[in-house]
């Protein structure tokens, strides 16, 4: 009897900016790389720029142009170039190695994206390409963050866009992804706000995507949205060393104790908008909120106030987002006088994350009394079925972090 046939386990392997940051660290994600290949992988590897090589694209670009930032095809053009260096260099190491690798850009696999520049979503991914190189090398070396619209022109995905490369390939070879970076997995909260946040084993896809929307910056919102979707199984893991991460998965296992708060996110890219002097008149309202969206600016921690016949709105948006506020304004009460406008850049978003918040009750108790008795501020608040977001003071974003993961336990006990 014949043996059976051996099977070739596929994945997806992202490695970000820091862990291709020089020829070194390239030849040491060769050497990871090559390992797993001569055990029987094929892999495909996803890579960001090198380093800082993105904010020295965009210094340089102001350097030659006054207008660089409304130049964004222009400005596509130049940062698509970072991930390219990048997937070169470590096709070489491969190769030194004895690996027949190929590096790859978004055109030669055929990402396919909107033509919004600077933020580009894909649409489409042929991964017929990929699949064949990968028949015939066993591994293939990919740029991220890059796409191509219709009409040919390079665009890039914004922010976290080599993860979200990354999983729409994993997702249309139906293989898992793994993302590596200098962070050993996803913790409770950032370590860098909260030192003692506990590093999770195990975390949602639904919260991982609140986490990612509400400030975590471990991976981008639009790649667990796609994770999510297509079912991909992602990891999340350091790329210099060999402990264990975190798996993001659709149901904790039963296992597995469920806590009621998982994370606790702390988002600083946050802008306060006040608009007062306004009429209770609701179609007025959608006006405002209509033309705030034609200009793509995304709304959170929304309040509408009514007294004495007279209404305030606040509302934050992101930090790179106000500069279309008062523009969007002044189109949406054309016409309309006596209202103004005020702006607080000094305040952060902190959220607590958690599926077990379903199921248990006092939730928002805990909540806001762990916030007064360390007397924050809250400016704002929003809720979900798995989260509850409050609007503070920058200067209390740290504290107010640290009572809700003493509240919740989410801290590593000493």
């Amino acid at each position: 009897m014949a043996a059976p046939a051996q099977i070739v386990r596929t994945a997806v392997l992202k490695y970000g900016g820091s862990s291709v940051a020089d020829a070194d660290k390239i030849r040491a994600v060769a050497a990871k790389v090559a390992a797993r290949c001569k055990n029987g992988e094929r892999l495909v590897v996803v890579v960001s720029a090198m380093g800082k090589t993105t904010n020295r694209l965009i210094d340089l670009a102001a350097d030659v142009s006054g207008n660089s930032a409304g130049y964004k095809r222009e400005m596509d053009m130049l940062m698509a170039t970072g991930e390219q260096v990048s997937a070169a260099l470590l096709a070489m190491a491969l190769r030194d190695l004895g690996l027949d690798a190929l590096s790859m850009n978004a055109y030669q696999i055929g990402m396919l994206t909107t033509d919004t520049y600077s933020s580009a979503r894909i649409r489409d991914l042929d991964a017929g390409r990929i699949r064949k190189e990968l028949d015939g090398r066993g591994v293939v070396v990919v740029t991220g963050f890059q796409g191509v619209a219709e009409n040919g022109d390079l665009t890039t995905l914004g922010r976290g866009g080599s993860d979200t490369s990354a999983i729409a390939i994993a997702a249309a070879l139906r293989c898992p992804c793994e993302i590596y970076s200098d962070v050993d997995g996803v913790y409770a909260c950032d370590p860098r706000i909260i030192p003692e946040a506990k590093k999770l084993e195990y975390v949602t896809y639904e919260e991982m995507l609140e986490m990612a929307s509400c400030g975590a910056r471990v991976l981008h919102s639009r790649g667990v949205e796609i994770a999510d979707k297509q079912r991909v199984e992602l990891y999340c893991g350091s790329t210099f060393s060999d402990e264990r991460g975190t798996r993001i998965v659709k149901n904790l296992p039963e296992w597995l104790e469920h806590p009621v708060v998982t994370g606790v996110a702390v988002d600083t890219d946050q802008i306060k908008v006040n608009l007062r002097g306004l009429p209770e008149d609701v179609h007025l309202y959608t006006r405002v909120f209509n033309e705030l969206a034609v200009r793509c600016i995304n709304l959170d921690m929304i309040t509408i106030v009514s007294e004495g016949g007279e209404a305030a709105v606040t509302f934050s948006v992101i930090r790179g987002d106000v500069g279309m506020v008062r523009p969007a304004l002044e189109a949406a009460l054309q016409g309309l006088d006596g209202w103004s406008v005020t702006v607080d850049g000094e305040v952060a978003k902190v959220s607590a994350i958690g599926v077990g918040m379903q199921a248990a009750s006092g939730v928002a108790g805990r909540f806001f009394g762990a916030l007064e008795r360390a007397r924050i501020d809250v400016l704002g608040a929003t809720t979900s079925e798995i989260k509850i977001a409050v609007l503070v003071p920058r200067a209390q974003a740290q504290s107010a972090a640290d009572a809700l993961m003493t509240e919740f336990d989410r801290k590593v006990k000493k």
